[in-house]
C-alpha cells in the first residue's frame, strides 16, 4: 500500500523518529515521509513509533491508499528529496 507519514514528535525525541521514519519510508520533507509499505510493515512501524512518542503531546498521522495513482503529487519549489520514482 502506499502511505503518506507527518508527525509532530517533541525535540528530545525527534531524532529517534526521524531515524525509524527512514527506515520503512522516503524521506520527503522535514517530519513527512512517503512510499509503498506493507501492511505489517507499518504495522510494526506503528509500534516501534509508539514506544517512541509521548502520546500526551506527540502526535503522528498515516494516510494511507492502496494505490499511488489516486493521489497527484505537486511540488512547488525545491524538492527535499528527490525520488528515482515519481508519482
Amino acid at each position: 500500500m502506499y502511505c503518506i507519514l507527518v508527525y509532530d514528535i517533541g525535540e528530545k525525541r525527534v531524532a529517534k523518529m526521524l531515524k525509524l521514519c527512514r527506515q520503512y519510508l522516503n524521506w520527503i520533507q522535514n517530519s513527512v515521509f512517503e512510499g509503498n509499505i506493507s501492511s505489517l510493515k507499518l504495522k510494526e512501524l506503528k509500534y516501534k513509533a509508539s514506544q517512541i512518542m509521548d502520546k500526551e503531546y506527540d502526535s503522528l498521522i498515516i494516510f494511507t491508499s492502496r494505490n499511488p495513482r489516486w493521489l497527484e503529487k505537486e511540488v512547488i519549489g525545491k524538492e527535499r528529496n528527490s525520488l528515482d520514482v515519481f508519482l
